[in-house]
């Protein structure tokens, strides 16, 4: 038995199919940037993590030393205390220039990265 099938059935067929095609594509390209930018995110993490960690330990010897220094060591303590606030103000003047235009340019560059074989 063959199938009389209607030029018009075909067409809405295939334009199934293709629809369907489509969106499974798109789900696909769509967790295939989530999970770039992710695993991006999270190598950054990891850096950003080993060089705060670097920062405290040097941050903590220097006070050390400025205290010998000083006769007193909390007073080296103060001194790397001042200098952190005095750059907590820069990077909050400065917060949109040097932290969120480039942390949005960098994501949005992942996102519409072609994908090369």
């Amino acid at each position: 038995m063959t199938e009389d099938t209607t030029p018009i059935a075909t067409l809405f067929e295939r334009a199934e199919d293709y629809s369907k095609t489509t969106l499974k594509l798109f789900k696909l390209n769509a967790i295939d940037k989530s999970a770039d930018v992710a695993s991006s995110l999270v190598a950054r993490l990891a850096v950003i993590m080993t060089v705060v960690f670097s920062v405290l330990i040097i941050s903590i010897g220097v006070a050390l030393w400025l205290g010998k220094l000083f006769i007193d060591s909390s007073y080296g303590f103060f001194v790397v205390g001042g200098f952190y606030v005095f750059m907590a103000i820069i990077l909050h003047l400065f917060r949109k220039q040097w932290l969120k235009y480039p942390v949005s340019n960098s994501i949005i560059k992942q996102m519409l990265k072609e994908k090369t074989l």
